[in-house]
């Protein structure tokens, strides 16, 4: 795949690799899966415990102060800084901000 094919959506800044980037540049609406964490090992425990592992899907629903993100049917916010620790590849598109059609 080439550059110029970004599969994911960047609000800002650069994937690290094709298809997966830091969860803080993802838009709102999106549903994504965590790869890597990229935190100290207490850190990375902890977000296990709370249903931020690998392969854990999420999805983006807010991106104000903290970053807000379902997982597992609840709601949990975290910091940009943590948010920039896990990387996620996107498994659906943003939400268009169009009218839907039906």
């Amino acid at each position: 795949m080439s550059d110029a094919q970004k599969p994911c959506e960047i609000l800002e800044g650069h994937c690290a690799e094709p298809g997966v980037c830091p969860l803080s540049l993802m838009a709102e609406g999106t549903e994504v899966c965590i790869r890597q964490l990229l935190a100290s090992p207490e850190v990375r425990a902890r977000l296990r415990e709370l249903g931020l592992g690998e392969q854990q899907r999420i999805k983006v629903l807010s991106r104000q102060a903290n970053f807000i993100c379902q997982v597992c049917n609840a709601r949990l916010g975290i910091s940009e800084e943590i948010a920039q620790a896990i990387l996620v590849e996107p498994v659906s598109e943003p939400p268009s901000s169009g009218v839907a059609h039906g």
